[in-house]
This record gives C-alpha cells, structure tokens and sequence, in this order.
C-alpha cells in the first residue's frame, strides 16, 4: 500500500497546506470540496501542486511533520522544481492507471453532479 505526503495550494504562491494520506484521490477529493472544514476550506486551499509517494505510514508521517517545519521558502523551492506552472496535478493522478477511455469514471459518478457531493 502506497502513502502520500502532498501539497495543496490556493493558487500560484499563494496559500499551501501539506497533508499525508493512504489515498490521495480521495483526500483531495475532500479539500476540493470543503467537506474537512478548517484551513484548506477556509482560505480555498484546492490545488494538488506536489506529491510524493511512500512506503509506510509512519514514513509519510515523518515527511509531513518534517515539510511542515519548513520555511516557506524551500517549499515555494520544492513545487516550481517539479511543477513550474503550479498546474493542478489531481485529474493527472486521477487519470493515471486508465489505459484507454472505457476505464475513466467521471468525478462525479453516482452523485447529482454538483461538486458539493464529493
């Protein structure tokens, strides 16, 4: 199983919030819909910037907790080393283990269609 340490912006330097999870898809999922409440949803903090990827919870863990210390900075430095136009990576990773059109689901599959739902 696979666990992520990413980064969440509000637009091209503006706002960052760095999380970790075991499933990415769905948590940015939640921050694109405000339904965590709190930081991201208060200052629309939707924008999957950065990621990486690691082995073991605790790792992940230890990678956020050591990012968050960070000076902002170095985290400005991280994002434009692999993502120079800030582009939302979240239908990219959405997107990536289909191998043709028949697999691609849409977000909003099984809801009303209104983002609200997610």
């Amino acid at each position: 199983m696979a666990f992520y340490v990413y980064i969440v912006a509000s637009q091209r330097n503006g706002t960052l919030y760095i999380g970790s999870t075991d499933d990415l898809i769905a948590r940015i999922s939640q921050h694109r819909a405000g339904a965590l409440g709190g930081f991201t949803a208060q200052y629309g903090v939707t924008r999957l910037v950065w990621f990486e990827v690691h082995g073991s919870r605790d790792e992940a863990f230890r990678r956020e907790r050591q990012m968050k210390k960070w000076k902002r900075r170095w985290k400005l430095q991280l994002i434009d080393e692999s993502n120079p136009d800030w582009l939302d990576l979240f239908d990219t990773v959405r997107l990536a283990g289909l191998k043709d059109a028949s697999d691609w689901v849409p977000a909003y599959a099984g809801t009303s269609g209104s983002e609200k739902d997610l």
